[in-house]
């Protein structure tokens, strides 16, 4: 029975499926999950916090810097699953995606995305006949899963990357040069449907640390990330 963190962040203000994410993810019966829940209360809505919440945050803060709070001891755990609050999870999502994460040696992953999502990047949407696949590119969000030996290559999250647009070009070359292994699981789909993944903040001002990022570290272009290395049914 592997130990697994859940970190996210849930907007009280607005929207969100965090009651049913908290929900599902105890649900997990193969694995010790714990969970940790940061509050943004950006609206002063009052609302009595759900289940699993480890802090209220009433002041507009960036959301790599919550999610460093809640992963500084990441390195104690077997995986790490970082959530948005705004995803909608399938059945025995959390067992089932680290089932496969563990049968294809895929260090880092996501969930793969339904049809009636919101995409950015079409290499997530799900490919129905598909347990998996084996990628350049795993999406900075809405649902990451790291392995304890990814821990240290990824977290902490640096306080200058704002959105972290870009993130999922670097994270690749950094996984390749470590010998580990990526990709997108398609038999765990999740929704991502609830909101829009831009309508939370700053288009021009996430571009513009997006180009940052990219212009400090080696990344992949964007036809080089799009890539499917090994497909499995």
């Amino acid at each position: 029975m592997a130990k697994v963190l859940v970190a996210g962040i849930y907007l009280s203000d607005r929207l969100n499926s965090a009651a049913h994410l908290i929900y599902e993810l105890a649900g997990a019966r193969k694995h010790d999950v714990t969970q940790r829940w940061i509050s943004l209360d950006l609206g002063n809505a009052g609302t009595a916090p759900l289940p699993e919440t480890v802090e209220t945050v009433t002041e507009r803060t960036p959301k790599f810097k919550l999610l460093n709070r809640l992963t500084e001891d990441a390195a104690d755990f077997d995986w790490v699953l970082l959530t948005d609050d705004d995803v909608e999870l399938p059945p025995d999502f959390l067992d089932r995606l680290i089932e496969h994460a563990e049968r294809f040696d895929l260090a880092f992953s996501q969930p793969a995305r339904t049809p009636d999502s919101y995409l950015e990047h079409h290499i997530v949407r799900v490919n129905p006949g598909l347990s998996a696949r084996r990628t350049r590119f795993v999406e900075i969000g809405p649902v990451n899963l790291m392995r304890r030996d990814v821990v240290p290559l990824l977290l902490p999250f640096r306080d200058d990357i704002g959105m972290g647009w870009g993130l999922d070009f670097v994270w690749p070359q950094l996984l390749e040069a470590a010998g580990l292994r990526m990709g997108i699981v398609d038999a765990t789909p999740i929704a991502h449907r609830i909101r829009q993944s831009m309508t939370a903040y700053n288009f021009d001002a996430a571009y513009r640390e997006m180009s940052w990022t990219l212009a400090r570290h080696h990344h992949l272009t964007y036809d080089e990330a799009m890539t499917v290395l090994e497909a499995w049914a």
